[in-house]
């Protein structure tokens, strides 16, 4: 486990990245996928929210890979072709979830721009949604396999700067 007094994780918009940083130092870089509507920080926008955040909350921890969440809650289902196809216009939230929290009062937190209340989340994803490409609603989309190991080497209070 990492401490999280020198984890801390950058995504990085422009090459669609994720990296986990130990001490001032890359561990490890993940593909991931940000808005399709780009960045900014307005309720209703559906966009990625930019600056620093926290890992308010981990969510999921002993639900199956690709376990489906709604409300952050697990439904009991498992993701598959056939699921998807009976429910097409489901934004897939799977395997994981970190929820952000924004630490710039004003420009992520509090009001009309708070990352935590617009549920911005770092998670799962189909594996037939692209990464390295933007094309999510507004959270950070990553592969069922990338978030369970980012999952268990992050706690609460790790620090998120996107950028």
């Amino acid at each position: 486990m990492i401490s999280t007094e020198t984890a801390s994780i950058v995504i990085n918009s422009m090459t669609q990245e994720l990296t986990l940083n130990l001490a001032q130092a890359s561990v490890k870089t993940y593909p991931v996928s940000t808005s399709k509507y780009g960045l900014g920080e307005l309720s209703g926008s559906f966009c990625t929210p930019r600056g620093k955040h926290i890992i308010r909350a981990k969510i999921g921890q002993g639900v199956p890979v690709k376990g489906v969440f709604i409300g952050r809650r697990f439904t009991q289902e498992i993701y598959s072709p056939e699921l998807a196809s009976a429910h097409p216009d489901r934004d897939w939230i799977l395997t994981r979830i970190l929820w952000l929290s924004g630490m710039e009062p004003g420009f992520n937190r509090l009001g009309k721009v708070d990352t935590m209340r617009r549920y911005i989340y770092i998670h799962g994803t189909p594996e037939t949604e692209p990464l390295g490409y933007p094309a999510s609603h507004g959270c950070v989309r990553m592969s069922n396999q990338d978030i369970l190991e980012l999952f268990d080497r992050v706690e609460p209070g790790c620090l998120v700067n996107i950028v």
